[in-house]
């Protein structure tokens, strides 16, 4: 009715609300020959993260998760899908690296959207099968609005967007309102500490009577883990400016 998608946003946290813990005092070299020991939930629940995946057109996440996780953000359920499903990934300085799992996996299915990038750059990464398009309508600091983005993306026929970014992505996802609705995976851990990353970064809201409200939500269990589904508005009552 809108020509936006649904937007979905994601996380899997502690019950403090933290994502990850606090990088290492000596920081060591990835060894990405080992498996990672540093996830918040359960093989369960990570499991059911790709069913998120396989049900929707599109992954959105932040360059900065990229470069500090190198994920792929593929759809492993082993379903048939309705269309390929698109890899976004918002990089307003284009710092995204050619070296990147992302990258390397890319064929016309990675879409990068920046603000301000060098051609160089950009022919770079379209050599190498990643599509990549500047938002011309940006924040005061300079990043693609979050608004633009969906428009976009709706432009581009996608019905149904995952979020799943870092503290700064959560948070511009939330301000901006485009969010639809939650999906939170919790651990009962505590990480607590003001150097642990939270879900989300920013100002915060200003007014606990201003902030979203999570309605319509049921809760879902993983093994030792849970996960919070709800609604921050009905996108049936969306109004488009």
């Amino acid at each position: 009715r809108h020509c936006l998608p649904l937007v979905t946003l994601k996380a899997a946290m502690t019950l403090d609300g933290k994502i990850a813990a606090p990088p290492p005092l000596v920081p060591e070299p990835p060894a990405k020959s080992l498996p990672r020991t540093d996830w918040i939930t359960g093989e369960s629940a990570r499991a059911h993260v790709q069913t998120l995946r396989h049900k929707n057109d599109a992954i959105m996440t932040g360059v900065g998760t990229i470069l500090a996780d190198d994920p792929l953000l593929t759809d492993r359920s082993g379903l048939p899908r309705r269309r390929p499903l698109l890899r976004v990934v918002l990089d307003s300085m284009l710092r995204l690296s050619p070296e990147s799992r992302i990258v390397r996996s890319a064929n016309q299915d990675v879409l990068v959207l920046c603000s301000f990038a060098e051609e160089k750059k950009r022919q770079k990464l379209r050599d190498l099968g990643v599509r990549v398009e500047q938002i011309s309508t940006v924040t005061a600091d300079g990043r693609p609005e979050m608004a633009a983005i969906t428009r976009r993306l709706g432009d581009l026929e996608i019905s149904s967007v995952l979020v799943e970014g870092g503290s700064a992505i959560n948070w511009a996802t939330l301000v901006s309102g485009i969010a639809d609705k939650v999906f939170f995976y919790y651990a009962p851990r505590i990480l607590a500490g003001t150097c642990s990353t939270p879900f989300a970064t920013g100002t915060g809201f200003p007014e606990l009577a201003g902030a979203p409200r999570v309605k319509d939500w049921h809760l879902h269990s993983f093994g030792e883990d849970f996960a919070l589904e709800g609604y921050l508005r009905d996108p049936y009552e969306i109004s488009v400016t």
